[in-house]
């Protein structure tokens, strides 16, 4: 049993509209035909090399990745870059390649919604609302509350182990009931999670200044804000079983499976 890719792919943009990505991105079909037969799809975060390597090894027909491959001009698929290898390997093996990346972001079943489910949050709505129930990030409630370490401790437990860990810009033991926070890279909206009125924001790629400026800001105005940097790979990686089973319940002929390779590219840390 197989699906046709072009019908996949319109259920693709039910699932994740294309027109809901934000303008410099880049979703949709990277490489392969509509009239493709697609019977096992393999999903990731990021496509690699190894991931390629793996689908060809695996008889997959289709990667489905959050991140777009061409998020970024290329002008050559020279097999002697990055980009030109791995695309090649891709076309030489019949491997299409669909991106889901923005637009999977902002649904009610996106990145941020899921980490929001993992942990636990009640009443979690967007951060940045859209229409409906579509938006940038989440903010909700813990059923109790904890001290910021003990969050800390529970999202190192529910998101796959790296080796940045889990960073904190707080008290240990300051209480947060609310949480506000964003699968991926998020200090643009560091903004909006402290107007939000929650406790501590937790997102990715957190930069020295904004996480100085927000932690100040609280400071100056004696309230508590603590800020939360995880892996960009893991906090998305999480979103990937909830995709794969949205399109398992759209097309049981279909084999769908969550890749285990850590596409974080951070291999180790050193303390002194």
């Amino acid at each position: 049993m197989a699906e046709l890719l072009g019908d996949l792919q319109a259920s693709f943009e039910q699932m994740w509209p294309i027109a809901g990505a934000e303008d410099w991105d880049a979703p949709g079909l990277v490489c392969g035909s509509r009239h493709k037969r697609v019977s096992r799809i393999l999903l990731t975060v990021d496509v690699t090399s190894a991931v390629i390597e793996e689908a060809i090894a695996g008889g997959f027909d289709l990667v489905l990745a959050h991140h777009p491959l061409l998020l970024r001009g290329i002008k050559t698929l020279d097999e002697g870059t990055a980009k030109g290898s791995i695309l090649s390997r891709a076309i030489r093996s019949d491997v299409a390649i669909y991106a889901a990346h923005t637009n999977a972001d902002i649904v009610a079943r996106g990145v941020s919604a899921a980490l929001s489910d993992a942990l636990e949050l009640e009443n979690s709505v967007p951060l940045s609302s859209l229409a409906g129930n579509s938006g940038h990030g989440r903010v909700g409630n813990l059923s109790v509350t904890l001290t910021l370490g003990e969050l800390a401790k529970r999202i190192a437990r529910v998101i796959p182990p790296t080796a940045s860990g889990v960073r904190v810009s707080g008290d240990y033991e300051s209480e947060v009931r609310r949480v506000a926070l964003c699968g991926g890279a998020g200090d643009s909206f560091i903004e909006l999670a402290y107007e939000s009125a929650a406790e501590v924001y937790i997102t990715s790629d957190l930069r020295h200044h904004p996480v100085q400026e927000a932690r100040e800001r609280a400071f100056a105005e004696n309230r508590e804000f603590a800020l939360i940097d995880i892996s960009h790979w893991a906090a998305e990686w999480l979103w990937l079983e909830w995709a794969a089973r949205d399109i398992r319940d759209r097309f049981d002929s279909v084999q769908v499976v969550v890749s285990e390779i850590r596409t974080d590219p951070w291999d180790f840390a050193v303390t002194q």
